[in-house]
């Protein structure tokens, strides 16, 4: 049945469901936002410190590299410490993955271009089994096999799919089913032409990213592009924003992803304006300052801030909480959609704080009266 709004529906592919440590994926369970650490693993503090701050910009999942022996002892500690799952990134050396399993990273992350042998992709399974690690496939265009190079003669999507499927075998010839594949291109054409295949194909979860996406600006573009297309057509079970900036920048990023694609939602949904001449306020420093201080705000909702009486009384009614600039310094505040009282600019910023404040409280209460009803 579709929605009073079917052009905002989104079907999404239907795939079966694993679990990472605690958290589900795949089979219609909320599309989880993943990053990962870029601190020196066998840093326990630094590491830690930073997985709080993914934690706190909403992570669902984080990877942690474990490129030696010392990352893999220290991983124990850290685990302990996460309140999210942590995935293993593997590369090379499979003992690391066995030693990861052994310190209780809730995925495997290996590269089927890179971990070697049959016999050791065998004994990385048992691993898994033996510690209730599911595993996520990492085909990446960058580390195709050889003999897929030499056969296509290039990274293409039928090369991405053939590796992919060629390691899905491996796993499923040694009954293990629980694991997740990606196919990330640096290349978003490759990329997605590669997702779009391998969709057709298989059942598992699928974990979207373009990979070395590039910085925050034009690596948020590239991987909007991409991502959003898989997504909006309804692939894809978890992501990860790859850019060359903080991680937490990549959670904050993913889920404006989400957001704007009506399939995740957390904290505040700012509809801004980008400013002119006719702008009652500076625009685009209360959006700044705002975004700024309502980062803690974890109740899906909606804001908007808009420079003049053009566009804003219309945005303002589709909105939880309106601001629209007027003369003299004096700006309108709109309350779930009406005309509620006037602000000026002095107090502008502090007071819509309040009012978003206030609102997401409101809805808490009210989510909470309707949980203990249905009880």
């Amino acid at each position: 049945m579709s929605s009073i709004r079917p052009w905002r529906d989104i079907t999404r592919r239907q795939s079966r469901q694993i679990m990472v440590g605690n958290v589900p994926v795949g089979g219609g369970a909320p599309i989880t936002v993943q990053t990962m650490t870029n601190t020196p693993t066998d840093d326990v503090r630094a590491t830690v410190d930073q997985i709080r701050r993914c934690e706190e910009a909403g992570a669902d999942i984080i990877r942690v590299s474990c490129p030696d022996e010392a990352s893999t002892a220290a991983l124990k500690q850290i685990v302990r410490a996460s309140h999210v799952p942590l995935v293993a990134d593997i590369h090379f050396h499979y003992k690391r993955a066995l030693e990861a399993a052994d310190a209780g990273a809730a995925c495997l992350r290996i590269n089927p271009g890179n971990i070697g042998s049959e016999a050791r992709v065998a004994e990385v399974v048992r691993a898994a089994k033996a510690n209730g690690c599911s595993i996520r496939i990492g085909v990446n265009a960058g580390s195709l096999e050889r003999d897929l190079l030499e056969k296509y003669g290039e990274p293409c999507p039928e090369a991405l799919v053939e590796s992919a499927l060629d390691h899905i075998k491996y796993l499923q010839d040694l009954d293990f089913h629980e694991y997740k594949v990606a196919v990330k291109a640096s290349d978003l054409f490759l990329a997605v032409a590669a997702y779009q295949q391998l969709a057709e194909v298989v059942d598992c979860p699928l974990h979207l990213g373009i990979t070395e996406a590039g910085g925050l600006i034009g690596g948020t573009v590239k991987s909007s592009i991409g991502m959003g297309s898989l997504l909006w057509f309804g692939i894809g079970d978890t992501i990860r924003v790859s850019l060359s900036a903080e991680p937490e920048e990549e959670v904050r990023v993913g889920f404006e992803m989400l957001k704007a694609l009506g399939l995740r939602q957390r904290g505040v949904r700012v509809i801004s304006c980008p400013s002119c001449a006719r702008q009652g306020f500076d625009v685009i420093r209360t959006v700044e300052a705002l975004e700024a201080r309502l980062t803690h705000i974890r109740t899906p909702m909606s804001l908007s801030v808009l420079g003049c009486v053009v566009n804003g009384p219309g945005e303002a009614r589709e909105t939880d909480i309106g601001l629209t600039g007027g003369g003299n310094g004096k700006h309108m505040v709109y309350l779930s959609g009406v005309t509620d009282h006037t602000v000026q600019d002095a107090d502008m910023i502090d007071h819509i704080v309040r009012l978003v404040e206030a609102k997401a409280a409101e809805i808490e209460a009210a989510n909470a009266a309707l949980a203990v009803a249905a009880e």
